[in-house]
């Protein structure tokens, strides 16, 4: 009895062991538990990225070879470190602490040791690897922009951390991703997948061929490519235009809500951004706390509208019958509130919607917000119906364009007042500075720009987008091909409209015109504040302009913010009519506005702030 129990034990351990051998022979092919058998290595082929073009099939982003010297930790025999350190450019202690955290990640998985090498360091380097185990050079490539320009809507990609690697397994230490701009947004399209081998090792760990001879390697698949609305040459002209200007542009096509053009001044050439010097050229773009390059001010800069918004309080007060398109309010080189008096650039007199836009009345605009509000039982309830009108314009949210940063701006709603000033304890004259779009209103470039399409439509918009196609496969996404309505009747817009297409012909943007160009727009001149040594200090004016070319079938509508420009038609005005010119007509003819704009610096006045020394505000600024 006792002979036959001591051989069922046996039987039973040699069944239990056949069988987990053959499980793990036949049945386990999970690439983690391979990674964990020291008998096997891995080696990862990288894909190339996919391939960024602009609207009209100009290359944007491609790609350059590149070669990261790897490690593997537990493999690494002691070697000449002086020697290997001067044949990587880089110091001992560089190489022990990116040796210690290669190890901390996994004695047994490749990591990074230093990345993006040149082809000349590679070939100096690729003759001596041998002797150096532990250590092999890997193949992969880096991005190659066609263009100077577009660094804040292309974006960058770098590697990527630990955070990255336990959120998605599908990154491994070392391992490139999208991190700003469109590289970013678009990552899991443009990065494809990568390969790998699996190789089996012998007990004195020399490589004896393929393990399971391949049949769990796989080939990388190659990003994808796109093509985005951007307009590679408008978009290069625009920064062109806002060299020594900080600011934004952003340009709209009204019948699609494709984005033209997304122009962040400053910027950078992306390309700084590429290869071993990286880092050190990122520290110095974001440590410039004056230029701030890396601030995207296309999507970021929340700022007063200034008079652009007095277009759509004009709208709101048409739509709630508070006034009509007869209605006649006077002007007396300003508007009281109380005692005191708020100053007006038009010239004094009767203006009515037509001459009150074209002028830009503060007045004007005043008189209809009261108006407005008088309607109401409540200021609270008007404030409720003013906002559903702002709103519907897209301001005051994000729009929900497909990039990944922005600010939602601020249409301030009754219960922001009532926070501020106590429940039902204001009145529209606490609020009267929102109907020259100043106050408590703030909003984004882009949003501008899509506010002005709303009106080049006639009451509706598209929301703003980047991405054209994906392949050859043109994109049809419902976000981004429904229209989305205002609130406002598309029987009041006409007026309106003209009252902007006035600006140009004989309005506060009459030097601008174009000739055969029909241009409607709408200067902006927006107070501008700061804090110095903790004391509210004001500097020059903002300069901001909308508009939108032709006026019955515009193709394009622009929103320009020009800090420190001093009037909207000064700086934003000359910039907005070149950039509308440049896509419509391919050609400049107006030489006079784009040599002062391609000449004229604002530098002195970003730096007054800094220097120490009493300055002016609003002084000529040429």
């Amino acid at each position: 009895m006792r002979k036959i129990l001591l051989s069922s034990i046996i039987l039973l351990a040699g069944l239990t062991f056949l069988a987990r051998l053959s499980y793990l022979q036949i049945f386990s092919f999970s690439p983690n538990q391979i990674l964990e058998d020291p008998a096997i290595k891995a080696v990862y082929d990288y894909p190339e990225r996919g391939y960024i073009y602009d609207r009209n099939g100009e290359l944007l982003v491609a790609n350059q070879p590149a070669y990261d010297v790897m490690v593997i930790p537990g493999e690494v025999k002691p070697l000449d470190t002086l020697e290997f350190c001067g044949l990587l450019g880089i110091d001992k202690e560089h190489f022990v602490e990116q040796l210690k955290k290669a190890r901390i990640y996994s004695p047994r998985l490749p990591s990074v040791l230093v990345p993006q090498l040149s082809k000349e360091d590679y070939g100096r380097l690729q003759e001596k690897m041998r002797r150096f185990e532990g250590f092999y050079i890997q193949k992969r490539s880096l991005r190659y922009y066609d263009t100077k320009s577009g660094a804040n809507v292309l974006g960058y990609i770098s590697e990527v951390n630990p955070w990255d690697v336990a959120k998605n397994p599908s990154y491994s230490a070392g391992e490139l991703k999208g991190t700003t701009g469109i590289e970013k947004q678009y990552e899991e399209i443009l990065r494809g997948q990568k390969g790998v081998k699996y190789i089996q090792k012998d007990r004195f760990n020399r490589d004896i061929g393929p393990y399971k001879d391949g049949a769990l390697d796989t080939l990388p698949v190659q990003g994808q490519e796109i093509t985005v609305t951007i307009d590679k040459y408008l978009q290069e002209y625009g920064e062109k235009l806002m060299v020594g200007k900080h600011g934004g542009i952003v340009a709209l096509e009204p019948s699609s809500g494709e984005i033209l053009a997304l122009v962040s001044g400053p910027s950078y050439d992306p390309s700084i951004l590429v290869g071993r010097e990286r880092s050190r050229n990122y520290s110095k773009l974001h440590y410039d706390s004056i230029r701030k390059p890396t601030f995207d001010r296309s999507l970021l800069a929340s700022q007063s509208p200034g008079s652009p918004f007095k277009t759509l309080n004009a709208l709101v007060g048409l739509q709630e019958g508070a006034i009509n398109t007869e209605t006649t309010i006077q002007c007396f080189n300003g508007f009281y509130v109380g005692r005191r008096k708020r100053g007006c650039h038009c010239g004094g007199g009767l203006r009515d919607l037509h001459s009150g836009l074209y002028r830009s009345c503060n007045a004007f605009s005043a008189g209809v917000f009261r108006r407005f509000y008088d309607q109401f039982d409540s200021t609270g309830e008007a404030q409720e119906a003013w906002e559903k009108h702002m709103k519907s314009f897209g301001l005051g949210t994000f729009l929900g364009y497909d990039l990944p940063i922005g600010r939602p701006g601020r249409i301030p709603s009754r219960e922001y007042y009532d926070r501020v000033y106590g429940a039902n304890r204001w009145g529209p004259t606490y609020i009267i500075s929102n109907s020259i779009g100043q106050g408590e209103v703030e909003t984004t470039p882009i949003q501008l720009a899509n506010m002005t399409a709303a009106i080049a439509n006639r009451g509706h918009y598209f929301t703003p987008h980047v991405i054209k196609k994906i392949g050859d496969e043109d994109i049809s996404i419902p976000k981004y091909t429904e229209a989305k309505h205002t609130t406002i009747d598309k029987r009041h817009f006409e007026p309106v409209v003209q009252a902007m297409a006035e600006v140009y012909n004989m309005g506060t943007a009459r030097w601008l015109q174009v000739k055969d160009l029909d241009i409607a727009g709408k200067t902006g001149t927006v107070e501008n504040f700061t804090r110095i040594n903790g004391v509210r200090t004001q500097l020059t004016d903002n300069s901001v302009f909308v508009a939108f070319a032709p006026v019955n079938n515009p193709k394009i509508a622009i929103a320009v913010y020009v800090e420190n420009g001093y009037f909207g038609s000064r700086y934003a005005g000359h910039i907005a009519t070149l950039m509308i010119e440049k896509y419509l007509k391919g050609d400049i003819s107006r030489k006079d506005l784009e040599k002062r704009m391609l000449e004229k610096t604002l530098e002195h006045e970003y730096a007054k702030p800094y220097s120490g020394q009493p300055f002016k505000i609003n002084e000529r600024a040429w």
